[in-house]
């Protein structure tokens, strides 16, 4: 079925924990990964299907030998999970530079897969330049997505599918991003019972510089034959990365870095920082730091807790140090130091520096506050101030287009946004936030339909109870952080 060969070129290899200490997964109150050995019952993939009895094998023996290399691995792309990772594709997403469309793709799918199928065994198969475009970010900026074409995402989904049963076992406890069953609410949930179960008196809030346009390609190669010494995947990833980029009918080469939004991008952007900052931080900490030290990852965001600052100032030292290494660096401006904790307002009011930092983290602003009975430390969380403006003024420009559809039609999309916003951001402690944001929601569309005609303007209170009746109010929908962690990761 496949080849298996020992791999002696590790880049950090396997140590045993020195000082007595607990590995990383342990750190974060989670079972190590080694504990997954006894568990036999496959998982779904990340196609949603359950994994064929050969890519249960691959991931069984992935999990028992951490050196191990497999030298054949396309034969699991098969023609079914070629059609199951097409239909794992978003039906209404932009099209590529071939400018087919999900349902353009669909008449005929059978065939269509046959043939890309055989391409793919053949050889034949080739990668279309990826087709830019640029959207805002919440800081104001614009992102550049990547937008592959259909074939190729089908391709990417079922290889991603099949390096998911390795990798899986291999990435820490730590890491939360575009991984099966998890998400940004258990790295947040992570972070925060750390910092409330941990000693944390400084937290690293760190970003790296345009992460994904410096991946380096050769040390990402690197990092997948640690694992994969199947020529033929290799060479599918190395189409993918010289594709190219097209630009307002512009080609141009890309010599660096994967593009953002690409289906195989998040899998390789994990592959990269588990090797250059998830084994080198595990190690670290092991080495290096006496007092506690948290760590959490989502995709090439993360954030650090440490007891000590002598141990948070040398281990940015040496980060900054890691990370131009592999052609990474920390963004100056996004990367700060602060004093955050249960000490740090009474130990920042004592020096006179007033209240204590904050800082953000997928989407929420972090900050020190007290439980109102108990006037015990409590990490305080809302939705990011910036985030919330580049919603509200998307919904401003929508809704100017919409301005002379039905009302039925319009409260039909804003329903669709509200619900969207209360099931990421309704955390406890948030309702502040969220009922500011349904305020607002309903505050633009009051303002866009007095526009549509300069007669009988639409009176408040008239449009209150409307928009009251037709908008659903903000409601708490996660558990506590406790709650739902310990859920996940029992002790």
């Amino acid at each position: 079925m496949y080849g298996l060969e020992k791999s002696d070129d590790g880049v950090v290899p396997e140590k045993s924990s020195n000082k007595g200490r607990r590995p990383a997964e342990t750190m974060e109150g989670r079972l190590s990964t080694s504990g997954n050995l006894l568990q036999k019952v496959a998982f779904p993939t990340q196609s949603g299907a359950n994994a064929s009895s050969g890519m249960q094998r691959v991931r069984e023996v992935a999990r028992k030998d951490k050196k191990v290399k497999f030298t054949a691995l396309l034969h699991h792309v098969t023609i079914p999970l070629l059609i199951r990772s097409f239909k794992t594709l978003q039906k209404d997403a932009a099209p590529g530079n071939d400018g087919v469309t999900w349902k353009e793709y669909e008449i005929g799918l059978t065939h269509r897969i046959e043939d890309l199928h055989r391409r793919i065994h053949t050889g034949s198969y080739r990668a279309v330049p990826v087709r830019r475009t640029h959207i805002p970010k919440a800081d104001g900026g614009m992102r550049a997505l990547g937008i592959a074409a259909l074939e190729d995402k089908v391709v990417q989904r079922a290889i991603v599918t099949v390096l998911s049963e390795i990798w899986e076992a291999d990435f820490v406890g730590f890491s939360y991003g575009f991984r099966p069953k998890r998400s940004a609410h258990d790295a947040l949930d992570a972070l925060h019972v750390g910092i409330m179960g941990k000693k944390v008196n400084w937290v690293l809030d760190a970003d790296i510089r345009g992460f994904f346009d410096t991946i380096d390609h050769e040390w990402l190669l690197k990092f997948v034959e640690h694992r994969v010494a199947d020529p033929r995947i290799l060479r599918l990833i190395q189409k993918w990365l010289k594709a190219g980029v097209s630009e307002d009918g512009r080609w141009s080469e890309t010599k660096m870095g994967t593009p953002q939004g690409a289906v195989v991008s998040p899998l390789l952007a994990n592959l990269y920082l588990h090797y250059v900052f998830d084994l080198w931080v595990h190690q670290w900490r092991q080495k290096h730091a006496y007092g506690d030290v948290i760590v959490i990852r989502y995709a090439d965001d993360f954030a650090l807790g440490f007891q000590y600052r002598r141990e948070a100032e040398r281990f940015l030292f040496d980060l900054k140090a890691r990370f131009q290494k592999f052609g990474l660096e920390l963004h100056p401006e996004k990367t700060r130091l602060i004093e955050f904790g249960r000490f740090a307002g009474e130990d920042r009011q004592k020096r006179g520096q007033g209240k204590p930092e904050t800082f953000e983290f997928l989407g929420f602003t972090h900050c020190c506050g007290v439980k109102r009975l108990s006037r015990t430390f409590l990490v305080k969380r809302k939705t990011a101030k910036k985030r919330m403006r580049v919603r509200l003024q998307r919904v401003k420009e929508v809704l100017s287009k919409r301005r002379h559809e039905p009302i039925p039609e319009q409260a039909s999309w804003l329903r669709q946004v509200l619900a969207g916003y209360y099931q990421y951001h309704a955390i406890p402690g948030n309702m502040p936030a969220l009922q500011s944001f349904h305020t607002q929601v309903v505050r633009i569309w009051y303002k866009s339909l007095r526009r549509r005609s300069q007669r009988n303007r639409l009176i408040w209170e008239r449009f209150g109870p409307l928009a009251n009746r037709l908008l659903p109010s903000p409601k708490i929908l996660h558990p506590s952080p406790n709650e739902r962690f310990y859920a996940k990761h029992p002790k």
